[in-house]
């Protein structure tokens, strides 16, 4: 497996994010927030979890919560191919795995190329992205993955 934490001479400025796709959609997570990435494996379900807990999965001797972050977006599920990945995080000191349909890449973002999360208004929340960045004709949703994953999940996933 290739290293995801080694430095990049290109990003100074910037930052580098691992994307992967939720349907046509491009979503980026912070690289140095990233443990490992493994190709989908059952996980054993938790009863009394929210929906978009999938289960826990064992990672070298480590239970993992994992999230399904289509049921989190409110997004239709869908089968998994082969190409369904589970994403481990560093997420305020504990590890979670999130279930997308695929690792696109590794992206150098500039930090002139992100803007701030769109003002949707109060009744739609937004304080789970870090911003939109643009990297040549493509725009990236930028998660802030300590938001998107409140406490309230990080106990419920505990808990399990």
């Amino acid at each position: 497996m290739k290293d995801l934490h080694q430095p990049s001479e290109s990003a100074p400025n910037g930052s580098q994010f691992l994307t992967f796709n939720l349907g046509e959609e491009l979503y980026g997570v912070d690289i140095l927030r990233v443990q490992e990435i493994k190709g989908y494996t059952a996980v054993t379900k938790i009863p009394n979890t929210p929906s978009y807990i999938k289960g826990v999965l064992n990672l070298r001797g480590t239970i993992v919560p994992i999230v399904e972050l289509r049921t989190k977006f409110g997004m239709q599920t869908i089968e998994y191919t082969m190409f369904t990945v589970i994403i481990v995080v560093v997420v305020k000191e504990k590890v979670m795995g999130l279930v997308v349909d695929a690792v696109s890449d590794v992206l150098d973002i500039d930090k002139k190329d992100v803007q701030a999360p769109p003002n949707f208004g109060a009744r739609i929340n937004v304080s789970f992205m870090n911003g939109i960045g643009k990297s040549g004709d493509k725009l990236v949703t930028l998660l802030d993955i300590d938001r998107m994953l409140s406490g309230e999940d990080l106990q419920g996933a505990a808990a399990a």
